[in-house]
């Protein structure tokens, strides 16, 4: 349940148009609803101002409904990350609204269009189109969380040309979440150009010595740029939240 919903509840409440009952019954369900393989937090929105995330792989497509129909009936915004294809058909057939990004592996069920409420620009920079499902997971993510989202995509510094040319792209965002893999040098050269929070995103793209992602890690977290934030192996989730909080009015 969200602080709006909340208070319009409450308001129902104050001016008779619902008995305290009825409220009850809408408020039975809080802080949480025991499925038996799950938990789910009603309680977050009014916590933490955004819906639980349901996190797909290793959840059967039946469980992800089951807790999407259950967050569904609190009237919230629905994500499910990291869901394939097959999936997410199922999913979509209990759910015909549902919106399902191929490249972010990204369900949404959206009720209400997400109010703006970030104070400016997330910006998503990805180093190369083989970084794209990470990056349009954090910016599907972003957009979901009440953002206004830019996307600038396969701007890495092996053609630092390309990134160059959109330097005014890059100082109109308040965060940017900068995505890359292979040496992970991404982060450091925005980090460079910018003076405004570079949350960086190492990615499980490269050849044999990158380690599925950790030379990049590692490369960020030694960033000579100062501020660069990192999260997580191909977290574009997490690095969405972060923006997110960060913009915040």
């Amino acid at each position: 349940m969200s602080p709006d919903s909340l208070r319009k509840l409450l308001d129902k409440v104050k001016h008779g148009r619902i008995s305290i009952d009825a409220a009850l019954t809408q408020l039975r369900d809080l802080p949480f609803e025991d499925l038996g393989f799950a938990k789910v937090d009603h309680h977050r929105p009014l916590r933490t101002g955004y819906p639980e995330v349901i996190f797909g792989p290793g959840k059967t497509p039946k469980q992800i409904v089951e807790i999407a129909r259950r967050l569904n009936r609190k009237d919230q915004n629905v994500l499910v990350t990291r869901v394939d294809g097959p999936t997410a058909q199922i999913v979509r057939r209990a759910f015909p609204g549902a919106q399902y990004s191929e490249t972010g592996r990204v369900l949404r069920i959206v009720h209400h269009k997400p109010e703006i409420i970030g104070r400016g620009l997330i910006l998503v920079v990805a180093a190369g189109t083989s970084d794209l499902n990470v990056a349009e997971e954090a910016a599907l993510t972003a957009e979901l969380m009440g953002n206004e989202v830019g996307r600038l995509h396969d701007v890495g510094v092996s053609g630092l040309h390309r990134l160059i040319a959109h330097n005014d792209v890059l100082r109109q965002a308040t965060v940017l979440i900068v995505v890359a893999g292979m040496e992970g040098a991404l982060p450091s050269v925005v980090a460079g150009l910018v003076d405004k929070p570079v949350i960086a995103v190492p990615t499980s793209v490269g050849y044999g010595a990158s380690f599925g992602g950790i030379a990049a890690l590692l490369a960020m977290l030694n960033s000579c740029a100062a501020g660069v934030t990192v999260v997580n192996i191909d977290n574009g989730f997490g690095a969405a939240v972060a923006a997110s909080l960060i913009n915040r009015r």
